[in-house]
């Protein structure tokens, strides 16, 4: 919620007040007290402005919501003022992400009670981003005074995924790790051993409702079972600057996010535990998780990220991870590959329990110049371009599995790579 601010003056009173100073000048000059007269109004006119804003405090409620389908995202709302304030009296300032563009102006209807709005925007590629209420200012019929409404609203999430996620989390990860502290329970269900509780779902039997523990909850609640579970998978997100320019560094991490929080998301709707840490000069740990709670938390964590300002040596990262996931653990690094530190980062995670394949975001299409307008010497330079990653992700194979992601609208070769990672030996 934004807080209503005080009243202020716009910078046109000053002009006002400067014309009034050059009136009684000239009265002086020409020791006439006509101009005076006409001067009078100039310096009244911001007081008299004041006059027409609300007592009480300037607050607005707005009910939003947002839709469309693959890259479209249509925003629509109703912003409605308290008692006093007239809707034909508010500016609104449309906040957008700069992950989102502007497809076609926004629509924006004023009647006496509210103000109806509707924005069309588009995602040029995946993005996980958060759209901020309106900034809303109150202003006078003159222009002269205006004062910040509060708005009563919520953030609204956008989430733009490859239409891939809906099934990778279906893929059973090679194994599942204990962390510290956990112990093999003798309790064996139908499903395999018992791993925690839960709470109940349509379609659960009355031999998988823990009935004990639902008595002191006071809420069903069904047991989980280790067999039902995928495995467990820690997602690794680069944030060190790259030799590509902070502008294509700023991409690539909006588009590497969205990636992180789809592939969590459906792996965590298949029970499976899912990690986050990310990493610029140290490493902010998300611990293995599951359940709508650690899909919140990786969320949060993920659109928090920024891009980093300090490259922390690839050796740290590699051990501070032992402080927060146990190795063995099936690991995922999302990251170009694009400098040498980031390639020294596969040993040394090897070397450290962590055995990970590399989801690479090839910047190559952000590169390329628009369609059409290709000259001789812009598709020799692609060429080079492209002759150069393929021996950098050679280079990365060398360490790693490594699948290259160029069309960042599908995410195949990654549901590939993990249907049968023992025979793709190559995904580029």
């Amino acid at each position: 919620m934004r807080t209503s601010g005080r009243l202020g003056f716009r910078r046109r009173v000053l002009g006002l007040y400067g014309t009034a100073g050059l009136l009684a000048l000239l009265a002086v000059a020409l020791r006439t007290p006509v101009p005076l007269f006409a001067a009078l109004p100039l310096l009244l006119a911001p007081a008299a402005a004041t006059l027409e804003k609300p007592r009480a405090a300037a607050m607005a409620s707005l009910v939003w919501s947002s839709g469309g389908e693959a890259g479209a995202v249509e925003i629509s709302g109703e912003l409605r003022p308290s008692r006093g304030l007239s809707p034909a009296a508010l500016e609104i300032t449309f906040l957008r992400p700069e992950a989102l563009r502007e497809s076609r102006p926004p629509e924006v209807t004023v009647t006496d009670e509210v103000v109806r709005f509707t924005l069309h925007w588009r995602a040029p590629f995946p993005c996980l981003a958060e759209v901020e209420p309106p900034h809303v200012v109150w202003r006078d019929a003159l222009g002269l005074s205006e004062a910040g409404v509060g708005v009563e609203a919520t953030p609204l999430t956008i989430e733009r995924f490859p239409p891939e996620v809906t099934r990778v989390g279906s893929i059973r990860l090679r194994r599942t790790t204990s962390l510290p502290g956990e112990t093999r329970s003798k309790a064996v269900g139908g499903a395999g051993e018992f791993f925690a509780l839960r709470a109940s779902a349509p379609g659960d039997t009355p031999k998988q409702i823990n009935w004990r523990a639902t008595a002191r909850m006071g809420r069903l609640l069904s047991n989980d079972y280790y067999l039902e579970r995928t495995g467990d998978l820690l997602i690794l997100l680069d944030l060190r600057p790259s030799s590509l320019g902070e502008e294509r560094d700023r991409q690539i991490l909006s588009i590497s996010r969205a990636a992180a929080m789809g592939i969590a998301s459906g792996f965590l709707d298949e029970k499976a535990r899912v990690g986050l840490a990310t990493f610029d000069e140290f490493v902010s740990a998300v611990p293995l998780g599951t359940g709508r709670r650690q899909k919140y938390r990786l969320s949060q964590a993920l659109q928090a990220t920024r891009l980093g300002t300090v490259s922390g040596p690839s050796e740290r990262f590699a051990v501070s991870l032992r402080r927060y996931f146990p190795p063995g653990v099936t690991t995922l690094l999302l990251s170009t590959l694009n400098d040498e530190e980031s390639m020294t980062l596969l040993p040394h995670l090897r070397r450290r329990g962590f055995s990970p394949f590399v989801l690479s975001p090839s910047p190559l299409p952000l590169l390329a110049p628009e369609s059409g307008k290709e000259t001789a010497s812009d598709l020799l330079a692609m060429r080079l371009l492209q002759l150069l990653r393929r021996r950098r992700v050679q280079e990365g194979w060398k360490e790693a599995p490594v699948v290259e992601w160029d069309d960042y609208w599908s995410l195949a070769p990654l549901v590939h790579y993990l249907t049968a990672p023992t025979r793709n030996r190559r995904v580029a």
